[in-house]
């Protein structure tokens, strides 16, 4: 295979550009995914910009791990749909250049976005995890309040519905509180108290309210019973799983997703039974791995498509992509739900999405190379279809 340096690096110029603008394009989207939750944060726990800003910095790793392959696919895919449409390809070919010698410029550049992904995956990601449950510490610990406005019905904790009259930030303490406690099947009980005050635990994200002198009314529904309880200091705890949604707590088993590299690996050493947390660290493993491969499925299927689709529009070559990139999306998905229960080994589960769209992506790498091009007209008149069906049912 001859490599002509010139060629080589013009190719590898062409597809920065369309890399950098795909990568900020669906960064962007994904970004916009969490409107609600930055939403939440700002109304209800009144954080401040730069800790939104680094709440932000903190989950970019967590999609960045998919944009990438899909930035580095849909760069080469936009620059060799541009070089048919151009009649480039053409060009090189009369000047003796096959699609064997266009590979190199690719492959080092599947290579660089390989490399970006196995590094984000094996410590960003982590790093990204960790940080983002250190903030939420912060975030409890620094915001007395917790998000709760005065004579409003609070319904973030679980099971409990506060309502709180009036909130003394100097004292810290909660004066008229009235509690609706849900927790029990049987049991149903309101608590008013006069005040109250927030102790929280350092241990596991959450906090304890703490009231005085109150009274807890007691309504029994299976027995049909009523009872009337005085207390002096009566304590309730409160589960912030649906105030912080987005956050896990701390406290718990590290999960597997906050591993750095060396830490998997002693953890799945560790398991003397294999069973379902084994499991699911080793598809962790392999995922680490497998995702920044798809780089070079992705970018070999892109050459093939970019080259075969000479006279199809570039919006029908971009939406073509996107489909194969779904599709490996979808068999990662389908292989991690099946597998995690033992069923087949996590290496199938992981690399199955590599096997296959890599299969098709030689298949057609290899007919273009030999000038062998296949017909894709049938799946453009079924997307044209499809997309008038919707057209006409909106």
């Amino acid at each position: 295979m001859k490599i002509n340096t010139i060629v080589s690096r013009y190719l590898f110029k062409e597809i920065l550009s369309p890399f950098a603008i795909n990568t900020l394009f669906f960064t962007f989207l994904f970004l916009m995914a969490k409107i609600l939750f930055i939403t939440n944060l700002v109304v209800n726990y009144n954080m401040s910009l730069p800790k939104i800003g680094l709440m932000l910095l903190y989950i970019i790793p967590n999609f960045l791990v998919f944009v990438i392959p899909m930035s580095v696919m849909m760069a080469i895919l936009l620059t060799f749909l541009r070089f048919s449409s151009d009649n480039e390809i053409i060009a090189l070919k009369t000047g003796g250049i096959s699609i064997y010698g266009l590979l190199p410029p690719v492959l080092i550049f599947c290579f660089i976005g390989c490399i970006l992904t196995f590094l984000i995956s094996l410590y960003a990601i982590p790093w990204g995890r960790l940080s983002i449950e250190k903030l939420t510490m912060e975030i409890a610990q620094s915001n007395f309040e917790i998000g709760l406005k005065e004579r409003t019905f609070n319904d973030n904790f679980k099971d409990i519905m506060l309502y709180v009259n009036k909130v003394d930030l100097k004292k810290d303490e909660l004066i008229d509180v009235f509690v609706e406690d849900g927790r029990s099947e049987d049991m149903a009980s309101t608590i008013i108290a006069p005040k109250g005050v927030l102790l929280f635990e350092e241990n596991r994200l959450s906090f304890r309210l703490r009231l005085y002198d109150g009274v807890i009314n007691q309504v029994n529904t299976k027995n049909k019973s009523v009872n009337s309880i005085g207390f002096d200091t009566y304590d309730i705890n409160l589960d912030l799983k649906n105030a912080f949604s987005e956050m896990e707590k701390t406290g718990q088993r590290k999960n597997e997703k906050k591993m750095y590299f060396y830490e998997l690996l002693d953890y799945i050493d560790s398991f003397k039974i294999k069973n379902s947390r084994y499991y699911n660290a080793l598809f962790e493993l392999h995922k680490k791995f497998s995702v920044p491969f798809a780089c070079f499925v992705l970018g070999i299927l892109s050459v093939a498509l970019g080259t075969q689709l000479k006279s199809a529009t570039r919006s029908f070559g971009l939406g073509l992509g996107l489909i194969f990139f779904l599709l490996y999306y979808l068999i990662l998905s389908v292989g991690y739900a099946l597998g995690e229960t033992g069923f087949y080994p996590p290496f199938i589960g992981m690399w199955a999405p590599n096997i296959l769209i890599g299969s098709i992506g030689i298949y057609l790498f290899i007919r273009t190379a030999n000038e062998r091009p296949i017909n894709f007209s049938a799946i453009k008149d079924l997307l044209t279809r499809l997309k008038s069906y919707f057209i006409k049912a909106c």
